[in-house]
């Protein structure tokens, strides 16, 4: 992922998507926060959030600056964060990333980095067995 990518709002557009339409259901899969670090602060990414009624978890520039240029949930979030970062994060659940972190690195460990099927659809049936099977492990 490019820097340019990232901030102008295609991938987070792009991975909020491909959840939200891997649902193999009808209806597609309500998303209720987005969770991302630094790179994905950009104003159309925002903004995009904000259209699809998405709570934005994302940490904001240390030099952001409350403007009328800016989206408004992206001025919120700046506010918020510069008047409390320590609530913010709690409240957003923002410092829980190495959690997710851990299972990652667990899991590729246990089994590899990379998936051995080529479609998209068996890619994830792969991921959901080598996930249930992280998850047994955890139990015993």
């Amino acid at each position: 992922v490019t820097d340019e990518k990232v901030h102008d709002g295609r991938m987070l557009r792009k991975l909020v998507n491909r959840v939200i339409h891997s649902s193999s259901e009808l209806t597609p899969i309500k998303i209720k926060s987005a969770l991302a670090d630094g790179a994905y602060d950009s104003n159309s990414n925002f903004g995009y959030l904000e259209e699809n009624g998405i709570m934005p978890g994302i940490k904001t520039r240390k030099n952001s600056i409350i403007s009328i240029r800016n989206n408004r949930l992206r001025n919120r979030e700046v506010k918020q964060q510069t008047k409390d970062l320590l609530k913010w994060k709690r409240k957003r659940k923002y410092g829980r990333r190495w959690i997710a972190e851990t299972a990652f690195s667990t899991m590729k460990r246990m089994f590899g980095e990379y998936v051995s099927a080529t479609h998209f659809q068996n890619m994830l049936k792969e991921m959901m067995i080598k996930i249930s099977l992280y998850n047994m492990f955890r139990r015993i």
